[in-house]
Order: C-alpha cells, then structure tokens, then sequence
C-alpha cells in the first residue's frame, strides 16, 4: 500500500484553526454569509490579506461603498485580534466589532485598531464603516 503525502493545511488568516477553504473561503466564493457581524469582520480581514477586491465591495453597505479597493503592494496583513463585539445577534439590526490589525508595511511591524459598524441589509450582515482608535 503507497502512502500519499499530505500538505499541511495552515490556519485561515482570520486566526481560526481552519483552513483558508473550510473558513473565510466559502463565504468568499458565496457558499455561505456571516451570520454574524465577527464573522463578517474575519472574513473582510482575510479577503484584505488575499486581496479579494470583489468579496470587500460586496459586503459594503452601498452608501458608504467606495468605487474600488486599493491594495498597498509593500503591505502584508499578518493577524486579527477581536477584541469586543455588541449586538449583532439574529435580534438585532445593527452591531459593532472591535479589533486590532497587525501587518508589516515594507517590512516594519505595524498594528491598527478599529470599531467597525456593520447593518443588516437585505437580511445579510455588512459593513458600514468604522473608527479608529488611538
């Protein structure tokens, strides 16, 4: 009997143990929605760090959409931290996450931290816009 070599599956981007496929990959091929606003979160983080143009323009809320979605080429995103979420649940219409971005930017070790506002809109979660904090 012949072994098959397996590759190693690496975490999503969005910092869960999944693979990229099985976690924010599905709700960017539109397999699945984020049924909830973090999730949203994650899987806008993630389409940031494979730059996936067209996922982030279809989770913008359509007033605050800008025309397109400009990716720094020296910037890399290297993980996501939630660090509190309100509301947001299937009760609720609107909901906040805050989190903190780390990323290098030409090499330098950088972080950002942001309260974003998501809505639903059409039954769907998505983004507003969000804050950012010092």
């Amino acid at each position: 009997m012949s072994r098959r070599a397996t590759r190693p599956q690496t975490t999503c981007p969005c910092g869960h143990p999944e693979p990229y496929e099985k976690c924010c990959g599905r709700l960017h091929r539109g397999e699945a929605a984020a049924a909830v606003p973090e999730e949203l979160m994650r899987s806008r983080y993630c389409a940031f760090a494979v730059k996936d143009e067209a996922y982030l323009l279809r989770t913008w809320h359509p007033r605050t959409r800008p025309p397109r979605v400009e990716f720094d080429p020296g910037l890399r995103w290297v993980g996501l931290e939630i660090l509190d979420t309100a509301d947001g649940t299937a009760f609720h219409t609107t909901g906040t996450v805050e989190f903190r971005a780390r990323y290098t930017d030409g090499g330098r070790k950088e972080a950002l931290r942001e309260r974003s506002r998501f809505e639903r809109l059409d039954g769907a979660w998505v983004y507003v816009d969000g804050a950012f904090i010092d």
